[in-house]
């Protein structure tokens, strides 16, 4: 069964992001984090390198779905679940910080702000 968003309709499947990223294996997975604060400081955690540089992402604020554009034109959704409550925190929000996760120590190795568009219905 799918989900439903708030207009009742239905919650579009998250596609998969690790063709757009290095070094995916059956032992070293993605990992994509999202977090917004109520003031709607946004920052997307991960923990491999991007094939391309991220040109902007897309949030919609009715399906609560996150799209990754690429500058090859490339769109995937993020593959995560968002909630009602981050897209009301997400709607004052112009760009989020984009941060690349070692995978052996857990801290930042680096990160860069991203322009975010914002869609509603």
């Amino acid at each position: 069964m799918s989900e439903k968003t708030k207009n009742n309709e239905e919650k579009p499947h998250n596609a998969n992001l690790t063709d757009f990223v290095y070094g995916v294996t059956n032992d070293s997975k993605l990992n994509v984090e999202v977090a917004v604060r109520e003031d709607g400081r946004c920052a997307v955690f991960h923990n491999k390198p991007f094939r391309n540089d991220l040109s902007w992402l897309e949030f919609d604020l009715n399906t609560y779905r996150l799209d990754f554009v690429l500058d090859n034109g490339e769109i995937r959704n993020a593959g995560v679940d968002l909630t009602d409550e981050m897209s009301k925190y997400m709607q004052n929000t112009h760009q989020i910080l984009m941060v690349l996760m070692d995978d052996n120590t857990g801290g930042a190795k680096e990160g860069k702000y991203i322009p975010l568009i914002l869609h509603s219905k």
